[in-house]
């Protein structure tokens, strides 16, 4: 048995030993040298890309375990794919336990970097960056990690996406911080995932500051347990920009964060203001098409906290051009609120009350402005189908547990 333990030991220090750093630099032929490096590297490995100007035609993609890609700062190693021919996106990782740090991806044809499936994805001082400005012919997201697990994006920038600056979708395990978003539709996004943490981040110059949204027919569905906090959610101001057809691009223009048919969101100790239209939506998933919505689908955002906010101005310039926003202003008769809640609720609820621990629960946002709509009242055209009455919404409030992440050794070397 000690004879056996000791073989495993040599075979595992042999395989630490054989890590190795390779080196790459921009120049002829990059585009192979670099695609080889990913197809060969074992993992341990680390691919170290010096600082300039990397040029491809074509997308990157790595499907080994346990690698990293680094590069010498987000301003200083740029993978440049303004004159893409092929792929969906700049760079493809379909692996676990991938780092990828310090360099920028600029002006892809699709996506900047997107994550696939993967168990551990840590994406550190990047930069995904449109650099023509926010124009519908931009990539879609910046930072795309989808059914995933163990997601950090930390201390990254993204600028001109045409859907998501930031989205981390059907995935789980995610933790969001220190990231600057803007001059995208939205900012950052956490859609059809579970417990999330977004956090110490400014979202500003976007279409949407941030968003948390569960939508049907994917197969993750019943996103919960998401905390935003902490966050910079101020002069979103970017007309949207986003395709015709995408859901985002119902954002209405100045517009800081939006919850969409979510469970267990906790905004806390945020600072949001100068949002044009609303500075926090808070609303249910509405297609006229019902054969849209799967029988298992709730589009109705239920158990939402928001509590210990600092705002600011909102309101003075809504997107009336955007249907929500143009029924909100009618309905406010110009005098926007802060927090705005549809109140559309199955029709039971809506008769007879929400379960206690499903109400929307508010607290200690200073002097911020609330308007909810009766919908009954609204559709059947009753008086008074608003209410802008906090005080029956200050319930207690019930904290979310932190996100914890294993982080690897070498994350922050």
């Amino acid at each position: 048995m000690r004879k056996l333990f000791v073989f495993l030991f040599i075979i595992n220090l042999s395989q630490l030993v054989q890590a190795d750093i390779i080196t790459i630099e921009p120049g002829s032929e990059v585009q192979e040298r670099l695609q080889e490096a990913l197809i060969l590297a074992k993992s341990g490995d680390t691919i170290q890309l010096v600082a300039g100007i990397y040029n491809f035609s074509d997308g990157l993609s790595l499907d080994i375990d346990d690698v990293v890609i680094q590069g010498a700062g987000m301003q200083n190693t740029i993978l440049n794919f303004s004159n893409q021919k092929s792929g969906a996106q700049g760079l493809l990782v379909t692996s676990n336990g991938v780092i990828l740090k310090d360099f920028a991806v600029e002006d892809t044809k699709g996506d900047a970097i997107k994550v696939i499936g993967a168990n551990g994805i840590y994406m550190i001082n990047l930069r995904a960056e449109w650099t023509r400005g926010p124009d519908s012919t931009n990539g879609a997201y910046g930072f795309y990690p989808v059914e995933s697990r163990n997601v950090l994006i930390d201390g990254c920038v993204a600028i001109g996406a045409s859907d998501a600056g930031i989205y981390v979708g059907q995935s789980d395990n995610i933790i969001v911080s220190n990231n600057l978003a803007q001059y995208n539709v939205a900012g950052i996004e956490i859609e059809n995932s579970f417990y999330a943490d977004v956090y110490d981040n400014i979202a500003t110059h976007n279409s949407g500051g941030i968003l948390v949204f569960d939508l049907p027919n994917l197969p993750q569905q019943g996103g919960h347990h998401v905390r935003v906090f902490g966050n910079k959610v101020v002069d979103n101001d970017t007309d949207n920009f986003a395709p015709a057809g995408n859901i985002v691009g119902e954002i209405p223009r100045g517009t800081g964060i939006i919850v969409m048919a979510n469970s267990d969101v906790e905004i806390f100790a945020n600072e949001i203001s100068g949002n044009g239209t609303v500075n926090i939506a808070i609303v249910s998933f509405s297609d006229s098409n019902e054969e849209v919505l799967s029988t298992d689908y709730y589009p109705h955002p239920r158990s939402i906290q928001v509590h210990g906010n600092k705002f600011g101005s909102s309101g003075f310039d809504p997107d009336v051009e955007k249907e929500v926003a143009e029924i909100l202003t009618e309905l406010s008769k110009g005098d926007m609120p802060d927090i705005f809640w549809d109140g559309v609720l199955p029709f039971f609820q809506m008769i007879f009350g929400q379960p206690k621990d499903e109400k929307l629960v508010m607290r200690n946002n200073g002097d911020a402005s609330f308007l909810a709509i009766n919908p009954i009242k609204f559709f059947f055209s009753m008086s008074d189908p608003i209410t802008r009455k906090q005080e029956i919404y200050q319930g207690k409030i019930k904290p979310l547990s932190p996100i914890t992440i294993d982080m690897p050794e070498e994350l922050w070397d």
